[in-house]
Formats: C-alpha cells, structure tokens, sequence
C-alpha cells in the first residue's frame, strides 16, 4: 500500500508541477522534480511477503503466500444462501462504474471477450472461468477461489476469492479478497509497477461489485435478468 501511495502522491506533484510551468512560482520546477523521484520511489518500492500460519479458507490453502493483496466485504441483510446466489448471477451491467474502469484498464480497446470485455447479462464469475481464469474451490454457500496466471510460466498468479460468513439475525457478511504471488524476484518488480497503477481501479471495482451483489441478493433478483446500465 505504501508504493501505492508514494506513486499517486508522486503523479500529484508532477501533475501540479505541469500546472505551474506557466507561472511565475520559482518552485514549480522543484515541485516537478519531487513529483517524478516519487513516482520513481512508488513504483520501486520494496515488496513484502505475508504468510499464513495456520490455514481458515480454501483461499489459505490455495495462496498460503503473498506480496500483493485487497480484502473488501459487505453486510448483507440476507441469508448465506440468498448472498450466495447473488455472488454467482451478478452481471458487469449492476457494478457501478465495471465498464468503465475496465474500459479504461484495456485502453479502449474492444478484445474478446474476457473478464475486462464481459457480454451483457452474463453473470462475471461465468465469464471469467470460461475466459482464462480457473475454478480452483468451490464449497456451496460458503466460498469460491478462482485464479489466473498473470505473469508466465507460473511466475506470478493471482488468486480471488468470495466467501459468506453468517452474521446471525438473518444476515450475513460477503468478503472478496485478492492475492497475487509473484514467485521471481523479477516478476514481483514488474507485477508491483503494474499493481501500485491498476490498484485504486481495481479496488474500485470490487468495492462496486460487492456493492451490487448486495443489492441483487437483498432485490431477490433471479438469473437472466438483463444488464443495467
């Protein structure tokens, strides 16, 4: 999270720094400068592996390690199995701001079909394990695991996973969590640089998701129903 900090400070002076060329303000320059040694200093900055110690979830026993990871969840107001439902029939079409953020993420461009490009109406976890990510887990009404590998062979793979906890009172609480475990020193450089940009992005999307899940579960929404836009 640090480097994710320092980069996006870093682009702030720089963009600031753009801003005042113009003017008159003897720092600008020095402002510009400051901007672009903290975008490097982000983009460089050390990664630190986690453990688990003792395995919870299929995701533990998947990715015991790690050097990149966000946690989000929701409260739900439904039951584990109504949470569950929702978890696989949500579409691109009810998460808030999914095709544009990943609109953005492919840099406008079509592609086929893919997690980032999803048909209308298509639930996302269907098009994503049939688009390049596998089902690793899956115990009914309490988690799925699926992963990818992003960066071959098997250099860095990204694990994602969705899992209900009963919260009592009729509830329950929907986690997601991603971890991405970059095997070579080399790999874990590249993949930070690319992480610490995608990353208000991706967390965006997830915060979104979990948000639509939400509100399909507690609509008592059914599949095939069609894409909102």
């Amino acid at each position: 999270m640090a480097g994710v900090v320092l980069l996006y400070l870093g682009l702030t002076f720089v963009l600031g720094g753009v801003a005042l060329l113009l003017t008159r303000w003897r720092w600008r320059h020095h402002l510009l400068l400051a901007g672009i040694g903290t975008v490097v200093i982000g983009a460089l900055f050390p990664t630190r592996e986690s453990k688990v110690t003792e395995p919870r979830t299929r995701l533990d026993q998947l990715a015991p390690a790690w050097q990149f990871q966000e946690i989000h969840q929701v409260r739900t107001g439904v039951s584990c199995a109504k949470a569950w439902t929702a978890i696989k029939d949500v579409t691109a079409g009810e998460v808030r701001f999914f095709r544009l953020l990943t609109w953005i993420r492919r840099f406008g461009r079509p592609g086929p079909e893919s997690i980032l490009n999803p048909p209308a109406g298509v639930p996302i976890l269907e098009v994503a394990t049939r688009t390049g990510f596998r089902r690793l887990a899956e115990e009914a009404e309490r988690e799925i695991v699926v992963g990818v590998v992003v960066i071959p062979p098997d250099a860095a793979r990204a694990f994602m996973n969705f899992r209900v906890t009963d919260a009592g009172t009729g509830g329950c609480v929907v986690t997601t969590e991603t971890r991405v475990d970059a095997t070579e020193g080399s790999a874990r450089r590249q993949f930070a640089m690319y992480w610490r940009v995608i990353y208000p992005g991706s967390a965006m999307i997830r915060r979104m998701w979990l948000r639509a899940l939400k509100e399909r579960a507690e609509r008592g929404e059914m599949i095939g129903t069609p894409d909102t836009y």
